[in-house]
């Protein structure tokens, strides 16, 4: 596959190469193939074919100083035969493949095919009309109008259909459009250094061609291929090509090969460019994969699972290129199984060794972020993980998960129900017929008989229809879309739409500090200088000469020269900050202290550097090495406070001399300088230098950075931004909690946690580094032990000078969390290129969109454009807003439904007949759930959405609350309308439509009962409005401009087809009285309302289980949804009697069944999944069910029992326990029950038996 793909493709690429690509002493396949050699290898083969590096330039026609010189005809050339530097994006999904995604939907496929069969019995007409001995059973009073209009019923379904499907499509064709397009803006903006005709110049990346003279630097994400020409100290990391998560270094003599897509993470230097856009390294990958996808979906369509791809997508990482910045929804397949493989195939010339090294490392961040490690109780996450690597789909969200379970059952119930009544039918038919009437089969009687069981059928499928509410997908896809249109307003761009449902249901946000808390503008406010802690920055006069000088030059040349401060845009506003944060804070003190940094920039310009050390997470410093007039070497350093300290022998005094600096001089400083600036929220800063008579070996790093003079500490506020305490009080109310993940020191973190409210003094909290939390969390081994995470993440509220590893570490281990019965939810915001593997685990990732790197973006589901924490609480108002819109409409839905079906179902039982025709039918459950899907789905969000805990995964859909008003105004529409069914001639003192003859007009009786339901649904969609038994249905409601007209739209045309619909509706104009008594009917709803909202849901208990979605929790929701994120220690005193008693019952119950279980066949009732859950049906027993008054508490493990049940039923094949022997799993389950929470109770079951007996 691979060979095909590449040879078609080189085939549009290749021009001949014996030319030499138009006068160029190089061909584009022959740079394409040194391009693939690596190390000594390719040093090698350039010395030998092209005499070294300038050789190659000359056959490039390059100079390596001046570069080329931009004339634009010699340009063009160069695109033309050695390719430009775009890689084709893949082709969008046309809007018919989307149509065609939109149509596998469960619900659609449902109806279409009801929808199929009424319209082909529409038209069936038997032949021979009845005769006498036929029988004359009212089949139905069919008049014409109904037989003709026959056809309608099936054609709205399908109309329905449509609907949903176009909108369904277009929503995702919108949104890729969208993508397309911001894709586009980013490409735009990134833009590389490259020099032309002797100048340095910004060159949009795509401008660049083959030839070109580009300067990397660190922190650059390659835009082509090159090799390098000359190198500083130059590291990169390859791992998104090769999965290595070692950074390469990178050298003329040792490998000068840079290839796209990879990050220059130390160093910088120059390269010539060698290959561009799809001939590039990523450039093959990418068109591997663009290939790769498709015939993979082929693949798929048969229906093969491919194990080796599973395998090898573990391996690989998807590759990320400047031109594929932000994959968008549709295009994010791009790293699904078979193409990586390719890549991997493809890669360092088909040798796959850096697959298993890969696998060995498990420490690199790069590692990390494929190697889904799995957990050894892997439940839920196990399943989500297997699902990400072995393709581009993602597990399905809560959400949809529970909707498309909620499809089905109703389906099915739907299914029962129509099949009843077509059996009540046909009996009561047949015995009528042949029974009573003891009439004989006649032959010729059969085509009659034929017609009225396709007329009952054709009532079965009625009552199928209007089961089905086909509103359910419309209404999502409408609140999805709306809310990411709007959620675009708040500063989030949604890339993954079920992300913004997610995040309804998050339960943890772990947060970068600097630039998401914080406002990420850096100024120095405190200054140790000379032996003098300044609380404001001196005047210079103040500092000595000598020190200032060393202190400016340290600063100015020791940073990288793409931070500078620059003049503000507006009058009277601050300076703008371009570059690395600190370093423009360090800048800004240097203009304080009224001195030039770009002065001395121009004097040591980056090109005379003898050696840079980049900053990188290890070393947390950088230094640079300058050459001194006389001959020797000076290098200055600069970073975190107690790092570089510990690597200072001496200080500058207050006469610029150099003097003694001991251990226990730098403890006292830290405490009395280092810890005060630290305690107020400031990072500190250490500047310092060391002079080197003789050129050292500068790779003898741990020497060279050792025995430094200290100048000055530099303490830097990155003041907190003012609307994120609100924002953190908001999602603390809301039931989430939120860490802070820092690469800052400790007390610094501390103090911003207490500015921002992520602790209060006074509270049980853990704020620890880094070293600590890998001590806590790693056996002896140093492997990392879920448990001792779950010791240690309910109490963590601040993590300091942490790893991208450790960040990565905490959130698996929160979400594999088994310690609370709902799995956490984890929210994570980044910006680095290092935080990659953590958004990628996370289930929603947050990225940066200002300071945000490309690989944070394209690892993240959501991208916040103003890199503000606040817009993330704005996220999960409209993620439980998504979530409570569905659940309103589901509230209107399945009232209408249930009504409906059961008044079509008794009719035609009754009356032969259904009350409401099916024209009416459809009206009521088309037209009106389309538009009260789009009334309920648009309802803007408010803050009391804030104001409760999350759902959770095992929250039923339908809560106790929606059950109780589903059914209460359930039960008012029946009673209304089977009075009015056999009364409503009476009370109206009008002819009765029951029983009318064949072809009568249209009855005025009907008509009342078809107006007054509309008018009873009119009504209760205002009460669906609130789904938490709120008094005020109309709260807000103005609020819902979209809301309001369609209630008045649907009025109106209520109105019309009353009035007018005539036959084809089967209605009969009214008066206006009869008018006035159904819109008072309807009005009933309003006060019905308000009465079911009077009776507490506490003493409805059999509502509780109603509407239930998954076994997981067999305890009552509202229980179980105390507080037990933490407990307070206090309340766990008071309740301890409590919890023994339960613990007792528990251990009896579970010594019971050990004994039954040893005593019985072992080999029966322990694999049912109703035995492992038999505690909770027995605790669940009305006498052992303590009143709501006391929450339940999650101490003994009922929760934890609970979800191993489910988690065995849900993934079996994944348990160690293979051969599923039922003593095994019997024993793990009854161990488990036997733990216990608060103690450390364990051991097997037949231990604890010992001890109780």
């Amino acid at each position: 596959m691979g060979d095909m793909t590449n040879s078609d493709f080189y085939s549009k690429n290749q021009r001949n190469d014996s030319n030499h690509a138009g006068g160029f002493g190089c061909g584009l396949m022959e740079l394409r193939s040194l391009m693939e050699l690596r190390g000594m290898e390719a040093v090698v083969k350039i010395q030998e074919d092209y005499g070294g590096i300038e050789g190659l330039c000359q056959r490039l026609k390059t100079c390596p100083t001046v570069g080329l010189e931009g004339d634009s005809s010699d340009l063009d050339k160069r695109r033309e035969t050695l390719g430009q530097n775009l890689i084709p994006p893949k082709k969008p999904k046309t809007f018919l493949q989307l149509v065609w995604e939109a149509l596998q939907d469960v619900t659609l496929i449902i109806l279409e095919i009801a929808a199929i069969i009424s319209l082909g019995l529409s038209f069936y007409q038997p032949p021979g009309e009845g005769s006498e001995a036929c029988g004359t059973v009212n089949a139905g009073a069919e008049d014409e109008g109904e037989s003709e209009a026959g056809w309608i019923e099936g054609a709205a379904i399908l109309l329905s259909v449509v609907c949903v499907v176009l909108v369904t499509a277009f929503n995702d064709w919108s949104k890729e459009k969208q993508f397309r397009g911001l894709q586009s803006r980013i490409e735009q903006e990134q833009k590389f250094q490259v020099v032309r005709g002797g100048q340095t110049i910004q060159l949009p990346v795509a401008d660049i061609v083959v030839g070109d003279i580009a300067l990397v630097k660190y922190g650059d994400l390659l835009p082509a291929d090159g090799i390098l020409i000359y190198s500083s100290d130059m590291k990169i990391d390859e791992s998104s090509l090769t999965g290595e998560s070692d950074h390469v270094q990178k050298a003329i003599e040792k490998d000068p090969m840079l290839l796209s897509g990879t990050h220059v993470m130390e160093g910088s230097g120059r390269m010539v460019v060698t290959a561009v856009g799809v001939n590039s390294q990523t450039g093959i990958i990418f068109t591997l994969l663009s290939t790769g996808g498709e015939e993979e979906e082929k693949k798929e369509k048969k229906g093969q699972a491919l194990e080796d791809g599973h395998q090898l997508a573990d391996c690989s990482h998807p590759s990320s290129h400047p031109i594929a910045t932000i994959a968008t929804d549709g295009a994010a397949s791009a790293n699904a199984p078979g193409n990586t493989s390719l890549v991997n195939g493809k890669m360092q010339d088909g040798n796959m060794e850096n697959c298993q090294t890969k696998v060995k490392k498990q420490d690199g961040a790069a590692a990390m972020e494929m190697q889904p490690l799995k957990s050894a109780e892997g439940g839920e996450t196990d399943e989500k993980e297997k699902k990400k690597s072995s393709g581009s789909k993602k597990e399905k969200s809560v959400l949809q998960g529970k909707l498309t379970k909620l499809a089905v059952q109703i389906g099915k119930a739907g299914l029962v129900m129509s099949a009843i009544t077509v059996i009540i039918l046909v009996l009561y038919f047949a015995i009528e017929n042949f029974v009573l009437q003891k009439r004989q089969w006649l032959p010729e009687c059969t085509p009659i008989y034929i017609q009225y069981f396709v007329k009952f059928f054709i009532i079965g499928v009625t009552v199928l229809v209007v089961a089905v509410p086909e509103g359910l997908p419309l209404a999502v896809t409408i609140s999805l879309a709306y809310s990411v249109k709007k959620m675009m307003k708040d500063n989030n761009l949604v890339r993954h739409l079920d992300a913004c449902e997610t995040m309804g249901n998050a339960t943890a946000i772990c947060s970068d500090k600097t630039g998401t808390l914080t406002t990420n503008r850096m100024t120095a406010v405190q200054l140790y200088v000379a032996d003098v802690h300044y609380k404001l920055i001196p005047d210079p006069g103040s500092i000595p000469p000598k020190t200032l000088d060393i202190l400016v030059k340290a600063i100015a040349i020791n940073s990288a020269y793409t931070s500078k401060i620059l003049p503000p845009d507006q009058e009277g506003a601050l300076p703008k900050q371009v570059g690395n944060k600190t370093e423009c804070g360090l800048l800004g003190l240097v203009l304080e202290l009224k001195q030039d940094f770009q002065r001395v920039r121009d004097l040591n310009s980056e090109d005379k550097f003898e050696k840079v050390y980049t900053f990188n997470s290890d070393r947390k410093s950088m230094s640079t090495v300058i050459k001194q007039p006389d001959g020797g070497f000076r290098m200055f350093s600069k970073g975190a406070s107690e790092i570089v300290l510990r690597k200072c022998s001496y200080i500058l005094n207050e006469v610029s001399e150099p003097r003694v600096f001991r251990p226990r001089d730098r403890d006292e400083m830290v405490k009395k300088v280092i810890e005060p600036m630290a305690c107020e929220g400031l990072r500190t800063i250490c500047v310092a230098y060391r002079d080197f008579p003789a050129q050292p070996d500068w790779d003898d790093e741990k020497n060279i950075l050792s025995e430094l003079t200290a100048v000055c500490v530099v303490g830097i506020e990155d003041p907190v931004r003012p609307e994120v305490p609100d924002a953190i009080r908001k999602c603390q109310r809301a039931g989430i909690t939120v860490r802070m993940v820092t690469g800052d020191n400790i007390d610094t973190a501390r103090a911003i946690a207490i500015k921002c409210g992520i602790i209060h003094p006074g509270e049980d909290f853990l704020c620890i580094d880094g070293k600590e939390f890998n001590r806590r969390i790693r056996n002896e081994k140093g492997e990392v032990e879920q448990e001792r995470i779950d010791k240690l993440w309910p109490k963590l509220r601040v993590l300091a000078r942490s790893s991208p590893t450790d960040k990565h570490t905490l959130v698996k281990g929160i979400i594999d969390s088994t310690l609370v019965d709902q799995r956490q939810v984890v929210a994570v915001t980044g910006d680095g290129t290092n935080d990659g593997p953590a958004l990628k685990k996370a289930d929603v990732g947050f990225a940066m969109g200002i300071a945000g790197t490309d690989v944070a973006k394209e690892a993240s589901d959501i991208i916040l454009t103003d890199d503000n924490f606040s817009s993330i609480v704005k996220a999960v108002m409209w993620g439980r807003n998504v979530y409570d819109s569905i659940s309103k409409f589901l509230q209107f839905q399945l009232t209408v439904n249930v009504v409906a079906v059961i008044v079509a179902f008794t009719g035609a039982c009754i009356t032969q007949d259904s009350p409401l025709k099916a024209v009416q039918m459809l009206w009521v459950n088309l037209i009106m759930d389309t538009f009260a899907s789009l009334a309920l789905a648009t309802e803007p969000p408010t803050e009391s959405l804030l104001m409760r805990k999350p759902y959770g995964r095992n929250k039923p859909l339908i809560s106790s609350t929606m059950t109780k008003n589903i059914l209460g105004h359930g039960i008012y529409q029946l009673i209304i309308i089977f009075t009015l069914l056999f009364a409503g001639e009476q009370i109206f003192d009008i002819d009765s439509g029951r029983n009318a003859p064949l072809h009568s007009p249209p009855s005025e009786h009907y008509t009342i009962i078809f107006n007054t339901f509309v008018m009873m649904q009119l009504f209760n969609e205002i009460n669906a409005r609130k789904i938490h038994g709120e008094r005020n249905v109309f709260d807000g409601i103005f609020r819902n401009p979209i809301f309001c007209s369609i209630v008045l739209g649907t009025f109106a045309v209520q109105i019309v087809i009353v009035q007018f619909g005539g036959k084809p509706f089967s209605c009969s104009p009214l008066d206006l009285e009869k008018w006035m008594w159904c819109v008072f009917l309807g009005l009933g709803e309003l006060v019905w309302g308000q009465v079911i909202s009077s009776v507490p849901n506490s003493k409805l208990r059999f509502l509780k289980r109603a509407g239930q979605l998954t076994r997981k929790d067999e305890m009552p929701e509202e229980e179980l949804n105390e507080d037990q994120e933490e407990i307070d220690h206090g309340e766990r005193e008071l309740r301890r009697g409590q919890i023994l008693w339960f613990r007792g019952l528990n251990r009896i119950q579970t010594q019971i069944r050990v004994v039954n279980a040893f005593r019985s066949s072992l080999y029966e009732g322990l694999e049912k999944p109703e035995s492992r859950t038999s505690i909770h049906n027995f605790m669940s027993h009305p006498e052992f069910r303590i009143e709501d008054s006391t929450p339940h508490i999650p101490l003994i493990d009922d929760i934890d029992m609970d979800d191993e049940a489910a988690r065995k039923n849900s993934t079996q094949p994944s348990s160690p326990n293979k051969n599923n022997n039922a003593i095994d799993s019997g024993i793990n389950l009854t161990t488990d029950t036997s733990k216990s929470a608060a103690s450390s109770i364990t051991g097997s079951p037949l231990h604890s038996l010992e001890t109780s007996l």
